[in-house]
């Protein structure tokens, strides 16, 4: 376990800026307060490396899809999130920025995990809407693997529907059909 030295007030984006990158931990920032949880388990991360692929290869091509990315939601008191996958305009993310601000993010999609699963459904939920972020998709991995979708509507999240098994969903005027099965199968989601 390494020792970092721990900060003594609110984290600005600066901050932010200058801590050390981990792969041991998922580190985020709310309201200028450290967020540490352990690294998601491998069936989490296959499940969203397949997701994210399958988005990038179905969206519309003015669109892209990226794994943890880092998305400015509030920048006083700073809050950081790291979504899962985030959708964002292809010309934004070819620019290659640090991080994006939440403006630039369409969707963000979560995948439940021990320890997040309040977070996801309480506290982001709440922040992506007043960001301003219109699609937030909840994936849900226990058996049978499911999928919650929001839209933006008078600033506040709509159920847009809760999915199994195959979905069929609309984004940017694009039909997307998920198998939710195949985000935890072997050689999943091929044509």
């Amino acid at each position: 376990m390494s020792v970092m030295e721990w900060p003594h007030d609110l984290l600005s984006l600066d901050d932010w800026t200058e801590l050390p990158e981990t792969r041991e931990f998922h580190v985020e920032v709310v309201e200028g307060v450290l967020s540490v949880s352990p690294r998601p388990l491998l069936a989490h991360q296959w499940a969203v490396i397949r997701l994210g692929y399958w988005l990038n290869e179905r969206l519309p091509a003015e669109y892209s899809a990226w794994s943890e990315v880092e998305v400015v939601i509030a920048e006083a008191p700073l809050t950081v999130r790291v979504p899962d996958v985030v959708v964002a305009r292809t010309k934004v993310m070819e620019s290659s920025p640090a991080r994006l601000q939440a403006g630039d993010v369409r969707m963000v999609v979560e995948v439940l995990s021990e320890g997040t699963k309040r977070t996801d459904r309480v506290t982001k939920f709440s922040e992506y809407a007043e960001a301003g972020i219109d699609h937030y998709w909840i994936v849900d991995l226990d058996p049978p693997v499911s999928m919650i979708t929001y839209r933006l509507v008078d600033e506040d999240y709509e159920d847009f529907g809760e999915h199994s098994g195959v979905a069929k969903l609309e984004f940017a005027g694009a039909e997307l059909t998920i198998d939710l099965n195949a985000l935890t199968t072997p050689r999943a989601q091929r044509p």
